[in-house]
């Protein structure tokens, strides 16, 4: 059966998927671990079913086994919800100020998230008249040391990070621009340390600068980034106190303390 507005089935359609939302809602229900018995009766699937999938969401953390036999949601639900609860608080807090942004400048003003290597486009800013001919899509990704939020998460990390970030990905370039010489992209961090924010000099793309500032939360970690994107010649340094006052303001909105901030 289908979703009478969106066309989402009502029901999963794959077996497994339905058996798996089951067995949570069971341990959902109930704070103290349950035993795979009184599981498998709630279910309604045969034990060693239950079994089965359990201990599958057991190897990936989404459930713990405290005992042999017994089970309750595991500590990989509440990371994942702590990364939705911050990615929805960020984008609720910082959507009003970067429209704000976005009229004083008459740029592109995109949020930013770190995932993995990657950093992806949350919420953005724009208008027609803003001339730029790249507009990042929201949901889209791009490598953190190419962009200038990118630059802010990889500051925000020790030395030893930093170089495995770049073991990792190898450093690829887009454009003639792009750092793709660990020396050269400490250099670059040291500095994104230095001043509080970061650049992108035409490093993802060619015609297309960027600046950037850091979004902290309550705990003084920084969980997102605001940019401001403008073609080449057109990117106004006198922008950027105004970018730093609208993440200053974010982050106030989540509860930053200066005093606070992670090092």
């Amino acid at each position: 059966m289908r979703h009478p507005e969106n066309g989402i089935p009502a029901t999963p359609t794959v077996q497994v998927i339905e058996r798996l939302f089951s067995l949570m809602d069971v341990l959902a229900s109930r704070e103290e671990a349950i035993s795979l018995k009184e599981i498998s009766e709630k279910t309604g699937l045969h034990p060693s079913t239950a079994h089965r999938i359990l201990n599958d969401l057991a190897l990936g953390r989404f459930v713990d086994r405290p005992q042999p036999g017994n089970y309750r949601l595991g500590m990989r639900l509440l990371e994942l919800g702590n990364l939705v609860k911050n990615r929805l608080n960020v984008r609720d807090a910082a959507l009003e100020p970067m429209r704000e942004l976005h009229r004083m400048t008459q740029q592109p003003v995109n949020l930013s998230m770190r995932q993995g290597d990657e950093i992806v486009y949350v919420e953005r800013s724009y208008s027609e008249r803003s001339g730029m001919q790249v507009i990042r899509a929201i949901g889209g990704r791009a490598p953190l040391h190419l962009t200038s939020v990118g630059k802010l998460f990889l500051a925000a990390e020790d030395p030893q990070k930093v170089r495995a970030y770049a073991t990792r990905t190898g450093l690829a370039g887009h454009t003639k621009n792009s750092l793709t010489q660990l020396p050269a992209l400490e250099r670059e961090l040291q500095k994104v340390r230095r001043d509080a924010y970061a650049n992108d000099n035409e490093e993802l793309e060619l015609g297309v600068r960027c600046m950037a500032a850091g979004i902290y939360d309550d705990q003084g970690k920084l969980v997102a980034g605001l940019s401001i994107s403008a073609p080449a010649g057109r990117l106004d340094e006198a922008w950027l106190e105004k970018l730093k006052a609208t993440t200053r303001e974010i982050s106030q909105h989540l509860g930053f303390q200066p005093q606070h901030k992670a090092t």
